[in-house]
Protein backbone atom coordinates (compact mmCIF):
# COMPACT_ATOMS: atom_id res chain seq x y z
CA UNK A 1 0.00 0.00 0.00
CA UNK A 2 1.54 3.25 -0.77
CA UNK A 3 2.12 5.15 2.47
CA UNK A 4 -0.04 8.36 1.56
CA UNK A 5 -3.07 6.18 0.42
CA UNK A 6 -4.69 6.49 3.79
CA UNK A 7 -3.97 10.47 4.34
CA UNK A 8 -5.86 10.60 0.97
CA UNK A 9 -8.36 8.94 1.60
CA UNK A 10 -9.13 10.29 5.51
CA UNK A 11 -9.48 13.64 3.60
CA UNK A 12 -12.42 12.32 1.82
CA UNK A 13 -16.08 12.35 3.64
CA UNK A 14 -19.20 10.68 2.51
CA UNK A 15 -21.31 14.09 2.85
CA UNK A 16 -19.49 16.02 0.35
CA UNK A 17 -17.40 16.58 -2.49
CA UNK A 18 -13.76 17.84 -2.23
CA UNK A 19 -11.66 18.55 -5.61
CA UNK A 20 -8.07 16.27 -5.94
CA UNK A 21 -6.77 19.63 -5.73
CA UNK A 22 -7.64 21.08 -2.65
CA UNK A 23 -6.72 17.65 -1.10
CA UNK A 24 -3.49 18.05 -2.86
CA UNK A 25 -2.91 21.19 -1.33
CA UNK A 26 -3.95 20.45 2.49
CA UNK A 27 -1.08 17.37 2.10
CA UNK A 28 1.25 19.14 0.20
CA UNK A 29 1.31 16.63 -2.25
CA UNK A 30 0.95 16.36 -6.19
CA UNK A 31 -2.29 15.93 -8.13
CA UNK A 32 -1.28 13.50 -9.39
CA UNK A 33 -0.70 11.73 -6.22
CA UNK A 34 -4.31 12.10 -4.82
CA UNK A 35 -5.42 10.93 -8.30
CA UNK A 36 -3.05 7.39 -8.41
CA UNK A 37 -4.10 7.15 -4.51
CA UNK A 38 -7.89 6.72 -5.19
CA UNK A 39 -7.46 4.63 -8.13
CA UNK A 40 -5.25 2.48 -5.64
CA UNK A 41 -8.24 2.76 -3.06
CA UNK A 42 -10.78 1.62 -5.29
CA UNK A 43 -8.17 -1.24 -6.31
CA UNK A 44 -8.49 -2.20 -2.60
CA UNK A 45 -12.62 -2.76 -2.35
CA UNK A 46 -13.51 1.20 -1.05
CA UNK A 47 -15.97 2.35 -3.49
CA UNK A 48 -15.33 6.40 -4.59
CA UNK A 49 -17.51 8.60 -6.36
CA UNK A 50 -15.92 11.13 -9.01
CA UNK A 51 -17.45 13.62 -10.75
CA UNK A 52 -15.91 16.01 -13.20
CA UNK A 53 -15.75 19.26 -11.76
CA UNK A 54 -16.73 18.62 -8.01
CA UNK A 55 -14.31 16.23 -6.83
CA UNK A 56 -14.13 12.94 -4.76
CA UNK A 57 -16.63 11.75 -2.40
CA UNK A 58 -16.65 8.18 -0.45
CA UNK A 59 -19.66 6.55 -1.85
CA UNK A 60 -20.41 5.20 1.56
CA UNK A 61 -19.89 6.62 5.20
CA UNK A 62 -16.23 4.44 6.77
CA UNK A 63 -14.95 5.60 9.73
CA UNK A 64 -11.18 5.06 9.91
CA UNK A 65 -9.72 3.03 13.11
CA UNK A 66 -7.93 5.87 15.80
CA UNK A 67 -4.94 4.79 16.81
CA UNK A 68 -4.81 7.11 19.95
CA UNK A 69 -8.08 6.63 20.74
CA UNK A 70 -7.88 2.75 20.55
CA UNK A 71 -4.89 3.34 22.82
CA UNK A 72 -7.42 5.10 25.57
CA UNK A 73 -9.57 3.01 25.82
CA UNK A 74 -8.21 -0.48 26.23
CA UNK A 75 -6.14 1.19 29.07
CA UNK A 76 -9.47 0.35 31.78
CA UNK A 77 -8.90 -3.20 29.94
CA UNK A 78 -5.50 -3.56 30.09
CA UNK A 79 -5.13 -4.03 26.74
CA UNK A 80 -1.76 -3.29 24.88
CA UNK A 81 -3.60 -2.09 21.54
CA UNK A 82 -1.53 -1.26 18.12
CA UNK A 83 -2.71 -0.17 14.83
CA UNK A 84 -0.86 -0.90 11.61
CA UNK A 85 -1.94 0.51 8.16
CA UNK A 86 -1.49 -2.03 6.19
CA UNK A 87 -0.02 -5.92 6.85
CA UNK A 88 0.38 -9.67 5.85
CA UNK A 89 -1.94 -10.67 8.17
CA UNK A 90 -2.84 -9.58 11.85
CA UNK A 91 -2.51 -12.90 12.77
CA UNK A 92 0.70 -13.86 11.22
CA UNK A 93 2.24 -10.21 12.44
CA UNK A 94 0.94 -11.16 16.36
CA UNK A 95 2.43 -14.16 15.92
CA UNK A 96 5.84 -13.08 15.28
CA UNK A 97 5.47 -10.40 18.32
CA UNK A 98 4.17 -13.51 20.49
CA UNK A 99 7.32 -16.03 19.93
CA UNK A 100 9.30 -12.72 20.67
CA UNK A 101 7.68 -12.25 24.35
CA UNK A 102 4.52 -9.79 23.31
CA UNK A 103 2.74 -8.88 26.15
CA UNK A 104 -0.31 -11.42 27.64
CA UNK A 105 -3.37 -9.12 26.15
CA UNK A 106 -1.62 -7.69 23.13
CA UNK A 107 -3.88 -6.29 20.90
CA UNK A 108 -2.98 -5.77 16.64
CA UNK A 109 -5.41 -4.27 14.10
CA UNK A 110 -5.09 -2.97 10.52
CA UNK A 111 -6.73 -1.13 7.83
CA UNK A 112 -5.81 -3.54 5.06
CA UNK A 113 -4.40 -7.16 5.03
CA UNK A 114 -2.98 -8.22 2.20
CA UNK A 115 -2.82 -11.62 3.29
CA UNK A 116 -5.69 -12.52 5.60
CA UNK A 117 -6.59 -15.82 6.71
CA UNK A 118 -9.72 -18.02 7.86
CA UNK A 119 -10.39 -21.47 9.11
CA UNK A 120 -9.24 -24.38 7.08
CA UNK A 121 -6.25 -22.52 4.72
CA UNK A 122 -9.32 -20.12 3.49
CA UNK A 123 -8.78 -16.46 2.48
CA UNK A 124 -10.44 -13.88 4.56
CA UNK A 125 -11.04 -11.10 1.81
CA UNK A 126 -12.45 -7.50 2.71
CA UNK A 127 -12.22 -4.09 0.94
CA UNK A 128 -10.36 -1.47 2.26
CA UNK A 129 -12.11 0.77 5.55
CA UNK A 130 -15.23 -2.43 5.11
CA UNK A 131 -14.05 -4.53 7.52
CA UNK A 132 -12.89 -4.74 10.96
CA UNK A 133 -9.53 -7.00 11.12
CA UNK A 134 -7.58 -7.60 14.42
CA UNK A 135 -5.85 -9.79 16.59
CA UNK A 136 -5.34 -10.75 20.17
CA UNK A 137 -2.84 -12.64 22.16
CA UNK A 138 -3.93 -14.58 25.29
CA UNK A 139 -1.52 -16.32 27.36
CA UNK A 140 -2.96 -19.63 29.14
CA UNK A 141 -1.79 -21.59 31.58
CA UNK A 142 -3.92 -24.29 30.32
CA UNK A 143 -2.89 -27.21 28.33
CA UNK A 144 -3.17 -27.18 24.47
CA UNK A 145 -5.96 -29.77 24.92
CA UNK A 146 -7.86 -28.02 27.49
CA UNK A 147 -8.01 -25.17 25.06
CA UNK A 148 -10.52 -27.05 23.12
CA UNK A 149 -13.52 -25.07 23.29
CA UNK A 150 -11.37 -21.64 23.06
CA UNK A 151 -13.04 -21.07 19.90
CA UNK A 152 -16.33 -21.46 20.77
CA UNK A 153 -16.14 -19.21 23.85
CA UNK A 154 -14.58 -16.67 21.27
CA UNK A 155 -17.39 -16.62 19.16
CA UNK A 156 -20.09 -16.67 22.18
CA UNK A 157 -18.06 -13.33 22.83
CA UNK A 158 -18.63 -12.12 18.85
CA UNK A 159 -22.44 -12.41 19.12
CA UNK A 160 -23.13 -11.22 22.62
CA UNK A 161 -21.12 -7.96 21.39
CA UNK A 162 -23.49 -7.56 18.32
CA UNK A 163 -26.42 -8.21 19.78
CA UNK A 164 -25.28 -5.27 22.50
CA UNK A 165 -24.84 -2.99 19.37
CA UNK A 166 -28.63 -4.33 18.60
CA UNK A 167 -27.75 -6.79 16.35
CA UNK A 168 -30.64 -9.28 18.03
CA UNK A 169 -30.33 -11.97 15.24
CA UNK A 170 -26.62 -12.39 15.41
CA UNK A 171 -25.58 -16.52 15.99
CA UNK A 172 -23.15 -18.67 16.27
CA UNK A 173 -22.12 -21.55 13.89
CA UNK A 174 -20.36 -24.53 14.93
CA UNK A 175 -17.72 -23.71 15.95
CA UNK A 176 -16.99 -19.99 15.91
CA UNK A 177 -18.48 -18.70 12.62
CA UNK A 178 -21.31 -15.71 13.14
CA UNK A 179 -24.34 -15.36 10.94
CA UNK A 180 -27.24 -13.42 10.30
CA UNK A 181 -30.52 -15.03 8.90
CA UNK A 182 -28.04 -17.86 7.63
CA UNK A 183 -25.69 -15.38 5.87
CA UNK A 184 -21.94 -15.38 7.55
CA UNK A 185 -21.06 -11.53 9.23
CA UNK A 186 -17.93 -12.44 10.73
CA UNK A 187 -15.30 -15.50 11.57
CA UNK A 188 -12.63 -16.24 13.89
CA UNK A 189 -9.10 -17.71 13.00
CA UNK A 190 -7.49 -19.14 16.46
CA UNK A 191 -3.44 -20.09 16.21
CA UNK A 192 -1.50 -21.33 19.23
CA UNK A 193 1.99 -21.58 20.31
CA UNK A 194 3.57 -23.00 23.53
CA UNK A 195 3.65 -26.54 25.02
CA UNK A 196 1.47 -29.41 24.54
CA UNK A 197 0.81 -29.26 28.62
CA UNK A 198 0.97 -25.68 28.60
CA UNK A 199 1.51 -22.70 29.35
CA UNK A 200 0.03 -21.80 25.58
CA UNK A 201 -0.33 -18.48 23.95
CA UNK A 202 -3.68 -17.73 21.60
CA UNK A 203 -3.25 -15.78 18.84
CA UNK A 204 -7.64 -14.66 17.99
CA UNK A 205 -8.01 -13.70 15.07
CA UNK A 206 -11.37 -11.74 14.39
CA UNK A 207 -12.73 -10.43 10.88
CA UNK A 208 -15.96 -8.69 11.01
CA UNK A 209 -17.63 -7.34 7.94
CA UNK A 210 -18.53 -4.16 8.28
CA UNK A 211 -19.89 -2.18 5.18
CA UNK A 212 -19.47 -2.94 0.89
CA UNK A 213 -19.91 -7.05 0.78
CA UNK A 214 -22.59 -7.09 -1.48
CA UNK A 215 -20.55 -5.43 -4.11
CA UNK A 216 -16.96 -6.78 -3.31
CA UNK A 217 -17.68 -9.78 -5.77
CA UNK A 218 -15.76 -12.16 -3.94
CA UNK A 219 -15.98 -15.38 -4.39
CA UNK A 220 -16.52 -16.72 -0.78
CA UNK A 221 -18.39 -20.21 -1.38
CA UNK A 222 -21.08 -19.11 0.72
CA UNK A 223 -24.21 -16.15 1.71
CA UNK A 224 -22.23 -13.25 2.83
CA UNK A 225 -23.54 -10.11 5.09
CA UNK A 226 -22.54 -6.44 6.72
CA UNK A 227 -22.99 -4.77 9.89
CA UNK A 228 -24.72 -1.87 7.46
CA UNK A 229 -27.48 -4.31 6.41
CA UNK A 230 -28.72 -4.40 9.25
CA UNK A 231 -27.81 -1.23 12.02
CA UNK A 232 -28.09 2.26 11.16
CA UNK A 233 -24.76 4.49 10.20
CA UNK A 234 -24.48 5.70 13.92
CA UNK A 235 -23.80 2.26 14.89
CA UNK A 236 -20.60 1.27 12.10
CA UNK A 237 -18.19 3.16 14.50
CA UNK A 238 -15.13 0.37 13.92
CA UNK A 239 -13.85 2.30 16.67
CA UNK A 240 -16.72 1.44 19.20
CA UNK A 241 -16.90 -2.06 17.61
CA UNK A 242 -13.40 -2.90 18.14
CA UNK A 243 -13.87 -1.61 21.58
CA UNK A 244 -17.17 -3.43 22.69
CA UNK A 245 -16.01 -6.93 21.44
CA UNK A 246 -12.40 -6.66 22.79
CA UNK A 247 -14.51 -5.83 25.95
CA UNK A 248 -17.00 -8.99 25.94
CA UNK A 249 -13.55 -11.10 24.80
CA UNK A 250 -11.70 -10.09 27.93
CA UNK A 251 -14.40 -11.23 30.57
CA UNK A 252 -15.23 -13.87 28.59
CA UNK A 253 -11.47 -15.62 28.39
CA UNK A 254 -10.36 -14.43 31.48
CA UNK A 255 -13.25 -16.69 33.04
CA UNK A 256 -12.47 -19.34 30.23
CA UNK A 257 -8.67 -19.68 31.66
CA UNK A 258 -10.03 -20.31 35.45
CA UNK A 259 -13.15 -22.56 34.58
CA UNK A 260 -12.83 -23.63 31.06
CA UNK A 261 -15.51 -24.20 28.67
CA UNK A 262 -18.62 -25.69 30.46
CA UNK A 263 -19.88 -22.76 32.25
CA UNK A 264 -20.17 -20.97 28.42
CA UNK A 265 -22.27 -24.21 27.26
CA UNK A 266 -26.12 -23.36 27.69
CA UNK A 267 -24.93 -19.81 26.39
CA UNK A 268 -23.68 -21.12 23.43
CA UNK A 269 -26.47 -23.47 22.55
CA UNK A 270 -28.88 -20.65 23.33
CA UNK A 271 -27.07 -18.85 20.08
CA UNK A 272 -26.48 -21.87 17.77
CA UNK A 273 -27.90 -20.93 14.74
CA UNK A 274 -28.57 -24.63 14.24
CA UNK A 275 -29.93 -25.68 17.07
CA UNK A 276 -32.54 -29.01 17.23
CA UNK A 277 -32.06 -28.49 13.04
CA UNK A 278 -30.97 -31.16 10.81
CA UNK A 279 -27.69 -30.64 9.00
CA UNK A 280 -25.09 -31.94 6.54
CA UNK A 281 -21.47 -32.28 8.48
CA UNK A 282 -18.51 -32.70 5.60
CA UNK A 283 -15.43 -34.40 7.41
CA UNK A 284 -11.93 -33.86 5.78
CA UNK A 285 -11.96 -37.06 3.79
CA UNK A 286 -15.15 -36.01 1.78
CA UNK A 287 -17.79 -38.28 4.02
CA UNK A 288 -21.46 -36.30 4.10
CA UNK A 289 -22.95 -37.03 7.56
CA UNK A 290 -26.46 -36.02 8.25
CA UNK A 291 -28.22 -35.32 11.33
CA UNK A 292 -29.48 -33.41 13.97
CA UNK A 293 -27.56 -30.83 16.05
CA UNK A 294 -28.42 -31.18 19.68
CA UNK A 295 -25.74 -29.14 21.58
CA UNK A 296 -22.55 -28.90 22.12
CA UNK A 297 -20.06 -31.27 25.23
CA UNK A 298 -17.87 -29.82 28.16
CA UNK A 299 -15.11 -29.84 25.53
CA UNK A 300 -16.73 -27.65 22.78
CA UNK A 301 -17.50 -30.87 20.40
CA UNK A 302 -20.64 -30.75 18.05
CA UNK A 303 -23.28 -33.40 19.32
CA UNK A 304 -24.72 -35.05 16.23
CA UNK A 305 -27.55 -37.61 16.48
CA UNK A 306 -27.84 -39.65 13.52
CA UNK A 307 -29.06 -42.93 12.45
CA UNK A 308 -26.02 -44.56 13.92
CA UNK A 309 -26.27 -43.12 17.05
CA UNK A 310 -24.94 -39.74 19.07
CA UNK A 311 -21.84 -38.92 17.39
CA UNK A 312 -18.89 -36.32 18.81
CA UNK A 313 -17.05 -34.18 16.13
CA UNK A 314 -14.18 -31.45 16.80
CA UNK A 315 -13.11 -28.32 15.35
CA UNK A 316 -11.17 -28.73 12.09
CA UNK A 317 -12.68 -32.70 11.27
CA UNK A 318 -15.47 -31.38 9.71
CA UNK A 319 -16.77 -28.32 7.86
CA UNK A 320 -21.22 -27.68 8.96
CA UNK A 321 -23.88 -26.62 6.30
CA UNK A 322 -27.71 -26.26 7.01
CA UNK A 323 -29.66 -28.63 6.37
CA UNK A 324 -33.72 -28.81 5.06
Amino acid sequence: MNPQLLDVIRAFSHERFRSGEEVARGLGISRASVHNAVHEAESLGLRIQAVRGRGYRLAHPVTWLDASWLAKSMVPLAVHAQLLPALDSTNAQLMRQAQAGAAHKSLLAAEWQSKGRGRRGRTWLAGLGGGLMFSLLWRFNRSAGELSGLSLVVGLGLAQALRDLGLARASVKWPNDILVDGAKLAGVLIELTGDMLGPNAAIIGVGINVLGVASQGFELGQAVTDLSEHLPVGRLDRNDLLLKVVSRLSGLLTRFDVEGFAPFLRDWEAMHAHQGQTVYLFTAMGERIAGQAIGVDEDGALLLATQAGLRRFHSGEVSLRGGT
